[in-house]
C-alpha cells in the first residue's frame, strides 16, 4: 500500500499563491539493483503522476528512475475557492494511488 501526505499552509485566503508539499511513500526501484541473492529488482518506478484542485489540473509529471525512493514534490498553485484536491499515480507495476484532502480557502477580508 503507498502512502501520501499533502502539507499546504493552514490559512488560505483567496487569491493567495501557495506552496503545496508531496509526499509519496514509493520505492522507486530502478531496476539496477540486485537482491540478496544477486537477482536483479525489476523496475517499478511511478510513470505518472497528476494533481488536481476541484476539476482542474495544477501539477503533472512523468518522473523517470533518476527520482529518489519517497519521491517529494513541491508546486504552487493559486487558491480561488474550496476545493477537493486529488493526487494520483501509477507505477510500473499497473498499481494505482491516491490521495484525497480537502482545500479550504478562506474568503479574503
Amino acid at each position: 500500500m503507498t502512502i501520501a501526505r499533502v502539507q499546504w499552509p493552514d490559512m488560505v485566503r483567496a487569491g493567495d499563491v501557495v506552496k503545496v508539499r508531496l509526499l509519496i511513500q514509493h520505492p522507486m526501484d530502478t531496476g539496477y539493483l540486485q537482491d540478496f541473492t544477486g537477482k536483479l529488482v525489476p523496475r517499478n518506478i511511478i510513470r505518472l503522476l497528476t494533481c488536481q484542485l476541484g476539476k482542474q489540473e495544477v501539477f503533472r509529471i512523468e518522473p523517470s528512475s533518476g527520482i529518489s525512493a519517497n519521491p517529494f514534490f513541491e508546486f504552487y498553485v493559486r487558491a480561488t475557492h474550496t476545493a477537493e484536491f486529488k493526487a494520483a499515480w501509477t507505477d510500473d507495476k499497473g498499481v494505482k494511488g491516491e490521495h484525497l484532502q480537502i482545500f479550504k480557502v478562506t474568503e479574503s477580508a
